[in-house]
């Protein structure tokens, strides 16, 4: 089964300690399309990578790691995010306005999905921020009427938000569309569900089933996960490991998910414990790497049997 991912592609531009900035290849799906690419999944990148050097880096980069480039490039530039680390957390500061990873319509997309045999959509993160969101909107409904699995990574950045109520609730409108979906604890806080955490990651994922969702990741940082494939579940904790920094650890843990259900449609409720098991181990080793950096399948395995 095919992955198609819609959604951000920038520059991270990491704050060093002598004030100066590093640029590193990010945006969160354009992170899990790698990943989910690394861990053997057909993926495709959808949305206009820029022509300006930054671009370029990008282009070769999905192409690297072996994900199709399903778009034009853009005359636009690459969206910008400068990144403060705290403790190994990311913050994130962002400049959306007039670039390249926006520079599509409904329709292009909508087109490109005709041609192909439906497989999973995948998006999330900044798309979902007002007025974005209509075109994201679009594009689900239409998927979704073409036979399309919808995937969603809600990944909520409130400080990007003009009107953070509004952006809530265009998340709230994309969520109802998942077939897939993933939240960290700071997702849920904000779309308010009270003291989310895996003693109640329970219910919160009931909440979800109710509105269509059949698969659900919840995430709660150094406290593990929980996912639930078709009704059933599992809980983890997170690998030991030696934290360099947590960029793209979601995005990589959900690329490796989503993969595992891609390449094997069946039995996915029976594997719900390894899928768990092989996504938070390559998250784990992500997070012993500076930025965005998935691991290849070989390694997660190799680290499991170690």
């Amino acid at each position: 089964m095919r992955i198609v991912v819609l959604g951000e592609a920038l520059m991270d531009c990491i704050a060093q300690p002598d004030g100066s900035l590093r640029p590193l290849m990010g945006g969160s799906p354009f992170n899990m399309a790698r990943a989910a690419s690394l861990r053997g999944g057909a993926v495709a990148f959808l949305n206009p990578l820029s022509m300006d050097q930054f671009g370029l880096q990008m282009r070769v980069q999905l192409e690297r790691d072996g994900v199709l480039l399903n778009s034009n490039a853009s005359r636009l530039p690459t969206s910008l995010a400068v990144v403060q680390i705290s403790n190994g957390q990311p913050s994130y500061g962002f400049y959306r306005e007039g670039i390249a990873d926006r520079d599509y319509t409904a329709i292009q997309i909508l087109t490109q999905l005709e041609r192909s045999e439906p497989g999973v959509l995948h998006t999330g993160s900044l798309l979902l921020v007002p007025p974005e969101h209509d075109k994201v909107l679009a594009v689900l409904h239409g998927a979704k009427a073409l036979g399309w699995t919808i995937s969603v990574d809600v990944n909520l950045r409130p400080k990007l938000a003009a009107d953070l109520a509004s952006y809530v609730a265009a998340v709230h409108q994309v969520a109802a569309l998942a077939d897939w979906i993933k939240a960290s604890d700071d997702d849920l806080a904000l779309l308010g569900f009270t003291n989310p955490s895996r003693a109640n990651a329970g219910a919160i994922a009931q909440s979800y089933v109710a509105q269509g969702c059949s698969r659900i990741a919840l995430t709660f940082g150094a406290h593990g996960a929980y996912l639930l494939v078709d009704g059933h579940s599992a809980q983890q904790d997170v690998p030991p490991v030696t934290l360099v920094d947590s960029v793209g650890a979601g995005d990589t843990f959900w690329g490796n998910c989503v993969a595992d259900w891609a390449l094997h449609p069946e039995g996915a409720a029976q594997r719900v414990e390894a899928t768990l098991c092989q996504a938070m181990t390559a998250a784990a080793i992500n997070c012993t790497r500076t930025g965005c950096q998935p691991p290849l399948h070989a390694e997660v395995l190799a680290q499991l049997s170690a």
